[in-house]
């Protein structure tokens, strides 16, 4: 294919656009949001489309695709003409603002000088009569050829053409007649110059899939995949991609046909933070014909290496990667200490710029270059190492969505500008996340949101792993990078959920679909799903237990259990509703990582709990045991059910075990079940014990809160097992009073028994303190013991109170927030394990704070302990500093104690670090005194921008903090 001239390739181009048959709903839809009206398809016209076959290439795609659409919507195909004088009745008129086809139906004075010198926008006018043989025309004009095929992917998604009707099997909305209503409109330029995805450890899906199902004639990911990408990208109003580029698949440059292909799709080309001058490394570099990728010793070999490259893209539309690194994903070789290395990298960046300036433009800062401040590199950037000021720096997150530094003041005036490299998709160390789509569209939310407010706008590229199943963060990404300002507010994120799903699957089931995800994300937030094994690697570890606790806070095992299994079944009741068109992609898109990562979940939580109850002598542990081995099967037959969507399209792209980590298999679980002495066995939440009886949690006075107890059948028993309440207080209310057990029944080995107070019984049996039960078996008696608790009897109503040890405070439940001149702290409504974080605004630095000079947070909650070894618990959300000399500081006042600082801020990949990333938790621990029963008071001081407080917990007794916020919260009113 090397030899293919430029009309003969989009002859071949032409060949590979082949679009699947699409089912679609009838309707009789119409786009009325305007007053203008365009007939595309009625009885009395068929519109045709007109582009001037001198222009772009693009908008020769952008036409064909257009009528494409518009056949998937009507049944009736346009003709695609290229004469004007061929012209005739209703035209869509495609081309550049400045062109001569457009101003035949424009005055070009009508059109304002700073309009058409806008980056990437378009324009859609009507226009009446234009001439004698044209009725009408609808044209649509762009400042550029991406702007113009912008505004005609816009066309074609107001007409029911998803950008995911491709990559996603979305079916069109097919209509009996297409009449486009639209005022005459001009767009704004993107908020973000370059925006675009950058495929990566494409080792497991993309590749794979290509190789074998969709472009087996290349092997690989090739022309035609990459002609796919490339118009998803313009019909996400994206511009940029930075190509697959592991050791599995060949370099871009490796076949010449996919630089030809970026040209006609006029998609800007880049490459990775590891990948100087649009080179592979992994690919590219033989270091048996090379020698080492060190500059310090083998400089003629690599300058050549990149000089080939810089000639052979030449005219491409490229960004290039200045700096060095190793050959992969690793620091730069040859260099002992970080001043060896600024000094080294000062000078590759000085060589760079002078292979630029030779072979692509004199003048060097014409020519869009980047920078790259990712790991290791930003510690030299911040030991002195001197970036050109035309080169854009791109900061980059910390790989789990926490941006490590954005530009500060005097940066910000850069004019290269800045950008960020963000991933919602990671290979590495503490552990992956390859498999689902697990990042909280609130968290890139915040982040993003961050970098745009900063001015860090020139180039916005996400890490997409393999495209799918990562859609819906990909659109969201996407969208926010090319118009910023419909995001300011938080509550913008659940409408632009709501809008996708409902654009998609219909207006009835927009909300519903939305919660689900917002469900299924806020449960990842909690614990992504690849890190439900507490492993980790790079070392790669063994698996282990969960943190969650099964026997105490309500059992949070169960709870996270109940919370998948509630969305489960929402996303399948969905499912049995929705017409068989929408079926391929509700799985894709809702129903498989929704139902996946439910069953990842129960694998390793049945497994807990088989191991416990192992521990604790119940018959029970084998049942959890093979229920563990039940969600597993789930997981296979769930991949092999996605990847037989669509007849066999995507087939091989959904695999259950990414690099095989042992996180993805069935864990193995030896059970040992301890023998007990008892007939019957009895497990009190908490295990609690007073004067050596068993008691329960404690009650509190008009608290509707439940505690349970576990009763179960001992593994040593052989024959059947009646139990009852011997003795129960008439105020205790129980979910069951007795029962039977069965050796042979293996459903029903155990009972969990709920129990609560009846109030107004209480009060009448004289407000006893205290109690208790006996829970009675053949040949076997309990006493349990039952306390309540007025302490808090005369508190406000909905105040935040201690019990059983613990009281948790959202950082929303101030009881004022005051704010001093513009300092302040703000709710981030939806984000945060709490859903409600404050945020410490505004985002610019600030001066060293003066706590009476600062905005304050004040907390007030009861607690009934008193103590001097209390500790305080200060959740916040991981964020990083904002520039690299930040701190990600608070003080914190509890009571009239002195004032604490606190500063969430980690360094590099340490331990502290790993555990926030996997937990979505910076927390902050503090030693303080509660000296009376009652009233305490909190101050949180606004010291640093960016800080997001989430919630804090107080603990006055000596016990691990629950890791689920639900069961934390059980305890307050």
């Amino acid at each position: 294919m090397k030899n293919v001239s430029m009309n003969n390739f989009i002859k071949f181009f032409f060949l590979i656009l082949v679009s699947q048959t699409i089912q679609a709903k009838k309707s009789n839809f119409k786009v009325k949001n305007a007053n203008s009206s365009f007939e595309i398809y009625t009885p009395k016209f068929q519109a045709l489309i007109l582009y001037d076959k001198n222009a772009s290439p693009l908008d020769s795609i952008a036409s064909h695709l257009l009528a494409e659409d518009i056949y998937k919507v009507t049944h009736y195909k346009p003709q695609v003409i290229t004469n004007f004088k061929e012209a005739s009745g209703n035209v869509i008129v495609i081309g550049n603002i400045n062109a001569k086809l457009i101003n035949q139906f424009i005055d070009k004075n009508t059109i304002s000088e700073s309009f058409s010198k806008q980056w990437e926008s378009y324009l859609y006018k009507t226009v009446l009569n234009p001439n004698k043989k044209i009725h009408k025309a609808f044209v649509i004009a762009g400042t550029n050829p991406r702007g113009t095929a912008y505004g005609v992917f816009e066309l074609s998604k107001k007409i029911g053409v998803s950008p995911w009707y491709w990559w996603a099997d979305v079916p069109v909305k097919e209509q009996k007649e297409l009449v486009l209503h639209q005022n005459d409109f001009q767009s704004n330029a993107p908020s973000v110059k370059y925006r675009g995805i950058f495929l990566n450890d494409e080792d497991w899906g993309l590749q794979p899939w290509a190789a074998k199902t969709f472009e087996p004639e290349t092997k690989d990911i090739g022309p035609k995949t990459y002609a796919k990408i490339f118009e998803l990208l313009l019909r996400l109003k994206a511009n940029s991609i930075w190509p697959a580029m592991h050791p599995s698949t060949k370099a871009f440059f490796h076949y010449s046909a996919n630089a030809k292909m970026a040209t006609l799709y006029n998609i800007v080309l880049g490459t990775s933070h590891a990948e100087p001058m649009l080179r592979n490394n992994v690919d590219e570099w033989n270091e048996k014909k090379f020698g080492r990728f060190n500059y310090k010793i083998n400089k003629a070999n690599v300058y050549k290496y990149w000089e080939s490259r810089v000639k052979e893209a030449k005219g491409i539309d490229g960004i290039y990667t200045i700096g060095m690194r190793g050959v992969h994903d690793s620091g730069m070789e040859g260099v002992k200490n970080n001043d060896e290395a600024v000094e080294l990298l000062n000078q590759v960046i000085k060589d760079q710029r002078n292979l630029l300036q030779t072979n692509i433009n004199h003048d060097v800062t014409k020519i869009p270059q980047v920078f790259t401040v990712y790991k290791e590199v930003l510690d030299l950037y911040k030991n002195g190492l001197v970036v050109p000021e035309d080169i854009t720096l791109v900061w980059t997150d910390d790989n789990y969505g926490y941006i490590r530094s954005l530009s500060n003041t005097e940066e910000q005036k850069r004019p290269g500008g800045s950008g960020v490299y963000y991933h919602i998709s990671y290979w590495g160390r503490p552990h992956d996340y390859l498999w689902l789509d697990s990042t909280n569209p609130f968290l890139i939310w915040e982040e993003m949101m961050k970098a745009y407010n900063l001015k860090n706008n020139t180039i916005w590229i996400v890490n997409v792993g393999d495209i799918k199943p990562a859609e819906y963060n990909t659109q969201l990404f996407l969208d926010i990078a090319y118009d910023a300002t419909q995001f300011q507010q938080s509550e913008s994120v659940t409408e632009h959920q709501k809008q996708f799903f409902g654009e998609i699957f219909g207006e009835k089931y927009a909300e519903s679909i939305s919660k689900i995800k917002t469900d299924y994300y806020q449960l990842a937030f909690e614990r992504r799903p690849e890190f439900m094994g507490w492993s980790q690697t790079e070392p790669t570890t063994g698996i282990s237990n969960t943190a969650y606790n099964s026997l105490s806070y309500g059992d949070e095992i169960q709870q996270r259990i109940n919370a998948f299994e509630n969305i489960a079944q929402e996303v399948q009741s969905i499912e049995m509703q929705l017409p068989e068109n929408l079926k391929s992609t509700y799985t894709q898109l809702v129903a498989y990582p929704v139902k996946a990562s439910a069953n990842m979940n129960k694998k390793f939580f049945y497994r807990d709990k088989a191991l416990v109850y192992a521990g604790q002598g119940r018959k029970s542990a084998l049942k959890y045991k093979e229920m563990a081995q039940e969600a597993y099967n789930n997981i296979v037959n769930l991949t092999e059910n996605y990847n037989q969507l669509s007849n066999g399209k995507w087939k091989g792209f959904m695999n259950m075990k990414p690099r095989k980590l042992p996180v993805f298999d069935m864990p193995e679980i030896n059970l040992t079940v301890v023998p007990s002495k008892e007939t019957l066995g009895i497990s009190v939440e908490d295990t609690l014990k007073v004067n050596g009886n068993e008691k329960l949690p404690t009650f509190y006075v008009h608290d509707s809160a439940s505690h349970f107890i576990d009763v179960f059948f001992p593994e040593t028993q052989n024959a059947s097992l009646k139990w009852k309440f011997k003795t129960l207080p008439n105020w205790i209310q129980v979910s069951s009073p007795s029962g039977l057990f069965f050796p042979d029944d293996a459903v029903k080995l155990e009972e969990r028994i709920l129990l609560s107070v009846d109030w107004s019984k209480w009060e009448k049996a004289g407000k006893p303190a205290s109690d208790y039960l006996i829970i009675q078996g053949d040949g076997f008696e309990k006493k349990i013991v039952v306390n309540i608790s007025d302490n808090h009897a005369n508190v406000p109503k909905n105040a935040i109170v201690e019990k059983n040890g613990l009281a948790v405070l959202y950082a929303k439940s101030f009881v004022s927030n005051k704010p001093v001149e513009n300092l302040k702290w703000e709710i981030l409504k939806g984000f945060g394990h709490s859903k409600s974080a404050m945020q410490a605004l505004p985002l610019y630095s600030t001066p060293e704070t003066d706590i009476k000079k600062t905005a304050v947070l004040e907390y007030e909650l009861f607690a009934e302990t008193v103590t001097n070894d209390a500790e305080l618990n200060l959740v916040a959300i991981p964020t990083h500093p904002l520039d690299v000399d930040g701190k990600v500081r608070i003080a914190v006042q509890w009571n009239d104690e002195p004032v604490k600082i606190l500063d969430f801020k980690t360094e590099g990949r340490s331990k502290i670090w790993k555990e926030n990333v996997l937990t979505n938790r910076a927390i902050n621990k503090i030693k303080v005194s509660v000296k009376t029963a009652g009233k305490q008071k909190l101050k949180i001081y606004r010291l640093d921008p960016g800080v997001v407080l989430d919630y804090i917990v107080l603990q006055t007794k000596k016990e691990t903090m629950p890791y689920h916020l639900e069961a934390e919260t059980k305890i307050k009113n």
